[in-house]
């Protein structure tokens, strides 16, 4: 009995691509294309030194260690064998035993083939011509091979889905274990910094204080020195009677009489401030403030506001320092704004974090700004001579009223806050710095309507917070360097 279409579609999934015979030891790669584990594992034409190979049907390459046996696939294999000898047997010995006929039924019920006459005696059984059992079981291996196979294909996406998101958490584990690391070095330096400021500060006390000790023994000595020699002239003009010594006697005695003997100034016994330790809770709930708005850090770039604008931003738009300065001599009547530079992005909803380096500089402004009415008439000059402005106070169009909300420096130590006033002129607060900032962090809350300045010199401590702020255009973040010379240089999120 021939092989009818099933058989052959059955069989040339069975067989092996390299050896074009059924498959022995079957083993799979990953592009899906099995092969003898015997030639597949002689298959050397198309390796190079790292052991890579190539499949012979697809050219997908492989390595040695990801086949993998393939068990559903060989128990196929076998079934169809088993079939086939069983086909060949029943086309050899297809005879029965008791009846001498071909067996041309099966008794689906007892599992045999049987001839026509062996009919009779299994009556009420389930019997079927022996095609139509060949071709229903062909079928079915025809099924679970479609079926084990489509199975298979979704084990080995679902294998490279896992392995993919397990290099995922890796990667999310191995950041989140740097973060923790930088977090507590941190920390850690915050802790160093106050150490060795605590110590500087005992270190200048002990050499004040030793100096003192030191002049103060210098005096009792120089005095000492003269009351022994005064000493000595009276003890020996004691002993003297003649009247040619008289005068020198009256000198000595006068001597003694003006001495005073001068006690130096006492030092204290008690340090002019004792140590106490830190407020560790509170700096670390600082440092915690901050690194909670530094996760909201955006990468910023520079954008001067005048087409001819009186300042030099840098090739990569994060450093700007002021040009000509020499012709803003006399500060009147120019109000500064021609060195006004701008972020390059915008925010009209949302959290922004950025800093800024004003290491070195003696005077600056950064901050919030959003006045669209004033932007656009910018644009075409250097200057921006408004008559309506008072140029007496350079600093008049800082206030929230304006759309600005800024702090500033201004002759090396006059920090400023910049609030709107009942006048035409904005109120300045001073503002108090226990470290002066190198570093400035400006945090934009746009819903919450707060603009919130921190000195990350000083472990993140808050230098500033303006509330209730009504952003009537998209906010900018601003910056001015002023006229002083040093650089105002953008810090990427990455430092």
């Amino acid at each position: 009995m021939a092989m009818d279409s099933s058989q052959v579609n059955i069989k040339e999934e069975l067989i092996c691509p390299i050896c074009m015979d059924l498959l022995i030891g079957p083993l799979s790669l990953d592009c899906g294309h099995s092969f003898c584990q015997a030639c597949i594992t002689a298959n050397k034409s198309l390796s190079n030194l790292e052991g890579e190979s190539r499949c012979p049907v697809c050219q997908r390459t492989y390595y040695p260690w990801t086949l993998r046996p393939n068990r559903q696939l060989a128990n196929i294999v076998e079934k169809f064998r088993e079939v086939n000898v069983r086909s060949h047997q029943w086309q050899t010995r297809n005879v029965c035993e008791r009846h001498g006929e071909n067996c041309r039924n099966f008794c689906k019920e007892d599992g045999k083939a049987i001839c026509s006459r062996c009919v009779q005696e299994h009556q009420g059984h389930q019997i079927s011509p022996m095609e139509e059992v060949v071709k229903e079981c062909q079928g079915k291996l025809q099924e679970a091979l479609k079926k084990l196979t489509q199975e298979q294909q979704e084990a080995e996406e679902l294998e490279a889905a896992i392995s993919e998101e397990r290099d995922t958490w890796k990667n999310h584990m191995q950041m989140e274990r740097e973060r923790i690391l930088k977090g507590f070095e941190e920390m850690r330096g915050i802790l160093d910094r106050e150490e060795r400021k605590e110590l500087y500060s005992l270190e200048e006390d002990e050499v004040n204080v030793l100096m003192n000790l030191a002049t103060a023994r210098d005096e009792v000595v120089q005095q000492r020195q003269y009351m022994r020699e005064l000493i000595s002239d009276l003890q020996r003009h004691m002993c003297e009677s003649s009247v040619d010594m008289l005068q020198d006697v009256i000198n000595v005695i006068r001597r003694s009489e003006i001495w005073a003997f001068k006690k130096p100034k006492v030092v204290p016994r008690k340090l002019k401030t004792a140590f106490q330790v830190p407020d560790l809770s509170g700096m670390l709930q600082t440092f915690k403030e901050l690194t909670e708005v530094q996760s909201h850090w955006v990468d910023l770039m520079l954008n001067p506001l005048y087409a001819l604008s009186n300042v030099v931003v840098s090739a990569d738009k994060r450093q700007v320092t002021v040009g000509n300065r020499f012709m803003f001599q006399s500060a009147y009547p120019c109000n500064f704004s021609a060195f006004d530079v701008l972020g390059n992005q915008n925010f009209s909803s949302g959290k922004y974090y950025w800093e800024v380096d004003v290491s070195g500089k003696i005077a600056w402004v950064l901050g919030v700004y959003s006045n669209t009415s004033i932007l656009n008439s910018k644009k075409s000059s250097g200057f921006f001579l408004n008559p309506n402005v008072n140029y007496l106070n350079v600093y008049s169009r800082f206030r929230p009223a304006n759309g600005y909300w800024v702090v500033g420096l201004q002759n090396g130590c006059e920090y400023s806050a910049f609030e709107d006033s009942s006048t035409s002129d904005p109120k300045v607060l001073t503002l108090s710095m226990a470290v002066p900032p190198c570093r400035v962090g400006v945090f934009l809350d746009y819903e919450a309507g707060t603009v919130s300045f921190f000195n990350v010199t000083n472990h993140g401590s808050i230098i500033y917070k303006f509330s209730k702020c009504r952003f009537s255009q998209t906010a900018y973040p601003y910056f001015n360097p002023w006229n002083c010379p040093a650089p105002m240089t953008l810090c990427p999120p990455s430092s």
